[in-house]
């Protein structure tokens, strides 16, 4: 099994679906699960952090037209360029975030604290220097998207978690970012999204993040270096 397979996708797998949007992996069987999404907002149809594959169109077929593509880590070029030429649109990134430009065939559009009309409000997080990322918030629906801080895939939850800080950072869990909100979904850049008890799951990873390093440490330590050497790849 790939930690992140680069080829075209031959399948892709729905994992979140509400009325406002749809997740899906485009490698499914891939050890990083990269999770794709497309969300509602009053401008049009979001994409965020996409992996290609056969049968997205018609997902975002089925929401509405498409406003933009939106970038939300340095590490999460995956195919946007792609779908947002494919659909006359542009790349969405951060105005602080670094590595997208150059990784990118499409036009890109720099934004302080909000991309579009989405409502989301991102939240800027430097977790090393080569690694940037932006959480982004839509408080009038409750929808938190974290690109990699924490997930519910391989090398992110240990014991009974739903959701899982990543190891490098379980010692320091964001408390700064993440702390104050109760959202109704998260959405994750690696793994299937959390929609049941969100705020509990979420709360739950903060504050069990550091009792649980130990047991993450040993349980994940090969998996975080196997995703980490993938990713660097890119």
């Amino acid at each position: 099994m790939p930690v992140y397979n680069r080829s075209s996708a031959t399948d892709i797998r729905v994992v979140n679906q509400w009325n406002e949007g749809v997740s899906w992996l485009a490698h499914p069987h891939e050890e990083g699960e990269r999770a794709s999404h497309a969300i509602k907002a009053d401008d049009g149809v979001w994409i965020i952090d996409p992996v290609d594959g056969p049968g997205v169109d018609e997902l975002l077929e089925s929401l509405g037209a498409v406003a933009g593509v939106a970038v939300l880590c340095s590490y999460h070029a995956r195919d946007a360029g792609t779908i947002a030429d494919r659909h006359g649109v542009a790349v969405h990134v951060p105005q602080w975030m670094d590595r997208v430009d150059e990784r990118v065939d499409a036009p890109i559009k720099r934004y302080e604290a909000t991309f579009g009309e989405s409502g989301f409000r991102v939240h800027r997080v430097e977790p090393l220097s080569m690694w940037q990322e932006a959480i982004a918030y839509r408080e009038a629906d409750g929808t938190l998207i974290i690109p990699d801080l924490l997930g519910s895939g391989p090398g992110y939850t240990v014991g009974d978690e739903r959701l899982g800080v990543v190891l490098s950072h379980r010692l320091f869990p964001p408390w700064d970012i993440l702390g104050g909100l109760e959202p109704q979904r998260i959405l994750l850049g690696h793994g299937e999204g959390v929609f049941e008890d969100a705020s509990e799951a979420l709360n739950d990873a903060l504050t069990g993040a550091r009792r649980r390093f130990p047991k993450a440490l040993i349980t994940q330590f090969s998996t975080n270096v196997r995703l980490l050497i993938g990713a660097m790849r890119d």
